[in-house]
């Protein structure tokens, strides 16, 4: 359960991604699911995430991703003090970039 919710998430929508084999897949798939906006707000947090996990600073990542302040703290308050998702998935790309 998230602890940001009293709900139960439907675990289906994650095992749906888990069946997703390639990019082109993923990308066919959220383009179905989600809309413009919320894919490019996805894609814009994921970027700040790499960038502050790289070290760079707010305003480095402003200018480069054109993410708001709120957003840029957002994402680095999950990096710091969330369920170490972000955590996971720098390291398993950081061990692909490695072989």
């Amino acid at each position: 359960m998230n602890k940001n919710t009293d709900q139960p998430r439907n675990e289906d929508l994650y095992k749906a991604i888990m069946k997703l084999r390639s990019i082109d897949e993923c990308k066919r798939f959220f383009d179905d699911l989600c809309s413009i906006s919320e894919l490019r707000a996805m894609e814009q947090r994921f970027q700040v995430a790499e960038l502050l996990h790289q070290g760079l600073i707010y305003n480095d990542i402003l200018e480069k991703t054109g993410a708001s302040s709120a957003t840029i703290s957002r994402v680095n308050r999950s990096l710091r003090y969330g369920n170490d998702g972000y955590d996971v998935i720098f390291k398993r790309l950081e061990e692909d970039e490695g072989k």
